[in-house]
């Protein structure tokens, strides 16, 4: 549990990721870059053209560490592991619990409220903090936006029903990004955000979001299988052919304290600029090769920061409640807990 930092991230241009008997060495322009102890990984990404040998695969695969690609915008396009381990009781009950409407609602329930109450908390930390730098109009609209969230909570509290949480969870999203923009502060045109775009990503503040949601999705999904749950078979989000549901619905209360606090605060301290990023032919808009390894970088800090976990009161690094809450959740599906209790940013 203490190793959650263990995450290798190659993103050099043109890297080759290769075996040396219990180790996987980096290798750039034919000189060895970085050498790694496979007991020390638990997770390989390799992000835009990055290759590696058949034998590093093969090392990765012996002892359960899993290598994921990325496209440069880190899209995912694959996942390399061995053979899959846990409790086949759990995820048997995994299984049957999100073919129950009743079961399958809880989760969902608990997934969806904690989502909308860190988003509510990511704008009241932003009026506590920035008010001196709001003007009226952005204060007026981010506490309507607080009470408009704390209203779709309330509704949520009351729900069963799968698909009208979903509804539910929209709500919510579009309250939250319609005034997201009022956390932007500074002045710079190419960093002003008009809404939520996805595949591709439009600008600079979506190309950021969709590429830490996509590094928050693998640690999910890691954790996931660290726990014995099957990362394919969600509650809120519906089964679909290669989509991580599991991992996408806990990742939905990590992102607005978490992923989205991270964008906001490496566009207000000015680590990136419009230079950071460019724009294709097709009208996406990518990081650039040294932008994304600051984001890497910025992420994985971000993950050594601690916390006080408010349900097992303990303090955490962030890093490692991605493993803790789905230990919750399978503590849950075994009916240790009645009920799955997300984690609730303060």
């Amino acid at each position: 549990m203490k190793r959650h930092l263990n995450t290798l991230f190659v993103t050099s241009e043109g890297a080759r990721l290769r075996r040396d008997g219990q180790n996987l060495v980096v290798i750039v322009e034919e000189q060895e870059k970085g050498r790694f102890p496979i007991h020390g990984l638990k997770g390989v990404v390799l992000i835009g053209r990055v290759s590696t040998s058949p034998k590093a695969l093969e090392l990765c695969c012996e002892h359960g560490v899993t290598v994921t690609f990325l496209s440069e915008s880190g899209r995912f396009i694959a996942r390399v592991e061995g053979p899959v381990s846990g409790n086949v009781l759990l995820r048997r009950e995994q299984y049957r619990r999100s073919s129950d409407p009743q079961a399958c609602g809880s989760v969902a329930r608990s997934v969806v409220l904690g989502k909308t109450l860190n988003q509510r908390a990511v704008l009241r930390r932003a009026l506590r903090d920035h008010s001196d730098k709001l003007d009226v109009s952005a204060r007026a609209s981010l506490e309507e936006a607080v009470v408009r969230l704390t209203d779709v909570a309330r509704r949520v509290q009351r729900e069963q029903d799968c698909d009208a949480l979903r509804g539910l969870e929209g709500e919510a999203a579009r309250i939250y990004f319609d005034v997201f923009d009022e956390l932007i502060l500074v002045e710079d045109e190419a960093f002003r955000f008009r809404g939520r775009s996805r595949r591709p990503p439009l600008d600079p503040v979506n190309a950021l979001l969709s590429f830490v949601y996509t590094l928050l999705t693998h640690d999910l999904r890691s954790a996931s299988e660290s726990v014995g749950l099957d990362p394919a078979v969600g509650f809120l989000h519906r089964d679909r052919p290669g989509r991580p549901s599991l991992a996408l619905d806990l990742a939905e209360e990590f992102r607005p304290w978490f992923a989205d606090r991270l964008v906001l605060s490496l566009i207000n301290r000015r680590q990136l600029t419009a230079r950071d990023f460019r724009v294709m032919e097709n009208g996406a808009v990518l990081l650039s090769d040294e932008a994304r390894r600051e984001v890497i970088v910025a992420y994985q800090e971000r993950k050594r920061e601690e916390l006080r976990h408010p349900i097992l009161e303990e303090t955490v690094t962030i890093g490692l409640l991605p493993l803790l809450q789905m230990q919750l959740l399978a503590r849950h599906l075994r009916g240790d807990v009645d009920i799955y209790p997300p984690f609730l940013w303060k």
